[in-house]
């Protein structure tokens, strides 16, 4: 019985054995299939689709070259738009309150937060201001600080309340966060 146990136990060694040389065996065959040479008429046309791309590459970037300097001159020409530092503040206030006025609303306190740019020449305003009017109103300040030829970028909103005035159809207060740009130089 110790006979047939050890010889069950060796046939089943040898078995695996095998099972594990010809994994082996046609993991190696399955690589020297895959990086066998292709046939000339596979290569060039790999070769010719790699051309493909490096055209359509240079190509795009012949394109950029020749747009850079429209691009620049477009900065240039939005940078020159800018208000200047000198009499920017003097000239947001004014345009501020002629929006607001026009629009039927009033502004109540106003901020004004300064940040230089490096390397642009530029200084980032940062505004804050409540615009106080009816629901109307505020919309049609917000709509005009979009029309202004300034630049004026909203970054926020947010409701104020105003324990006087809570009915329906009363005024509402809205605090206004904004930048805007100045020209340094």
């Amino acid at each position: 019985m110790k006979r047939d146990v050890k010889l069950q136990k060796r046939l089943v060694i040898a078995a695996l054995a095998l099972l594990v040389l010809a994994d082996v065996g046609l993991a190696g065959y399955s690589w020297k299939l895959s990086s066998a040479p292709h046939t000339p008429q596979q290569e060039l046309v790999l070769q010719n689709q790699q051309l493909e791309v490096l055209r359509a590459d240079i190509k795009r970037g012949e394109s950029i070259r020749q747009l850079t300097p429209a691009i620049q001159r477009d900065c240039d020409r939005f940078e020159q738009s800018l208000l200047p530092v000198g009499n920017g503040y003097s000239s947001v206030s004014a345009e501020l309150d002629g929006i607001a006025k026009k629009a039927g609303a009033q502004i109540e306190g106003r901020g004004f937060k300064q940040k230089e740019i490096p390397k642009r020449g530029l200084q980032e305003v940062s505004i804050d201001l409540t615009v106080n009017g009816e629901y109307t109103a505020v919309v049609r300040f917000l709509n005009g600080l979009q029309r202004s030829k300034n630049l004026y970028e909203v970054d926020g909103l947010a409701l104020a309340s105003d324990a006087l005035n809570q009915g329906a159809n009363g005024p509402i207060k809205v605090s206004v966060h904004m930048k805007t740009y100045f020209r340094v130089a």
